[in-house]
């Protein structure tokens, strides 16, 4: 596996650089850039269809910074400095590993003293540039692609709270034990956290600025089925965890063609260092597993992009509203439930009916989607219905 880009590199070209990016995070980092240009495309889309449409916002001008606006300056002026000067001063343990060094207490105090107030004088000069006697009030027109974003940073921060909290609640005994660790863990994320709070957030914009929740809920999916099918191959890449059972199972001979890997996996040199020592590695990242498992991660990420790539085909031939959120929904919920066959979860167990976290919410969006999307077809008819006795 490749717990940084740097072992990326080296293994795809031979070359041997020091870029101390995780793999994990980087393409977590893509996910966001292809569901980002995947929204705007939808976004324009909907507003050259007239679906939706721009609007005015308020812009103040004139008016000094408030104490709000130096605190925010202040705060990431601080976590700057700090962390990222302090590099200079913590470099072994930074190259050792980059995301320990990010979520420990490490760094420089002085410079991110240092970093605060240069952003606050920033912001201070900037405003005082622009300062005037008379406070005037004016409207500018904005395109409701235009909020990218702030629904970006807003999904992405809402979605890192709820993917971690879905995780505490799955894995509590873990939480309990460790609880410092587990909240600064940067691997214990759960998908469905992620994107029911991240959801939440991205649909109170929409609202906010007057778009309608079923539009908003037709654009949704094909962003969020291509973030997560690349967010699935940062986690297959890296090794973070995110495998299947143990599969000592010959690979069937219908399969042959497949390489063996794809059939079972032992996930050499993973980023959590699970399993056993390698032979002949010394430093990070020298486990592997005992036996070979199920490489789900890598089976989401081709079903995903598969899944994303047939709603991207079809997007412009569904015209009635909130069929494509209900269609994400069971397809989203049918991928998962399969690849839960094979996966290590946390059980819970109800009347004798053992399921996991995510299986549970997969049979609600099946539920969910199946329901609207009989309610559609049931309206329709009665639709139909209504006109030919009129």
């Amino acid at each position: 596996m490749f717990p940084t880009l740097a072992d990326l590199l080296k293994y795809l070209f031979h070359i041997q650089v020091w870029l101390p990016i995780q793999t994990f995070g980087f393409f977590v980092a893509l996910a966001f850039v292809a569901a980002y240009y995947v929204f705007v495309s939808e976004f324009k889309r909907k507003e050259k269809d007239g679906v939706i449409h721009s609007f005015k916002v308020k812009v103040i001008k004139g008016k000094a910074a408030t104490r709000v606006e130096l605190l925010v300056n202040g705060i990431l002026g601080f976590l700057f400095g700090y962390k990222f000067v302090g590099v200079v001063f913590f470099f072994d343990q930074f190259k050792a590993d980059p995301a320990h060094y990010i979520f420990s207490t490490q760094g420089s105090f002085i410079f991110g003293l240092f970093l605060a107030a240069g952003f606050i004088c920033w912001s201070l000069m900037d405003r005082y540039k622009n300062k005037s006697e008379v406070i005037t009030a004016g409207e500018k027109m904005v395109h409701p692609y235009q909020l990218m974003s702030l629904i970006v940073f807003s999904v992405g921060v809402t979605g890192f709270i709820g993917a971690k909290l879905f995780d505490i609640l799955e894995h509590f005994d873990v939480f309990l034990r460790a609880p410092v660790t587990t909240l600064f863990n940067t691997h214990g994320l759960t998908y469905y956290g992620g994107l029911m709070f991240g959801g939440l957030a991205y649909f109170y914009i929409g609202r906010k600025y007057g778009m309608k929740l079923t539009t908003l809920a037709d654009i949704f999916p094909p962003g969020m089925m291509l973030a997560y099918g690349v967010g699935r191959i940062g986690c297959h890449l890296s090794g973070d965890g995110d495998w299947g059972m143990v599969n000592l199972n010959p690979k069937p001979s219908w399969l042959g063609w497949l390489p063996d890997w794809m059939w079972s996996f032992r996930f050499p040199h993973n980023v959590i260092d699970a399993g056993i020592p390698m032979k002949d590695c010394f430093g990070n990242y020298c486990n592997q597993l005992v036996y070979g498992v199920y490489p789900t991660s890598f089976y989401e990420a081709v079903a995903c992009i598969g899944l994303f790539g047939f709603m991207w085909a079809i997007r412009k031939r569904i015209t009635t509203q909130g069929l494509m959120f209900y269609l994400f929904l069971i397809l989203n919920g049918s991928e998962r439930l399969l690849i839960e066959m094979i996966r290590i979860n946390p059980r819970y167990q109800l009347f004798n009916i053992r399921f996991s976290q995510a299986e549970l919410i997969c049979t609600f969006f099946l539920a969910w989607g199946a329901f609207g999307i009989i309610s559609i077809a049931y309206r329709k008819k009665l639709f139909r219905a209504t006109a030919i006795i009129t």
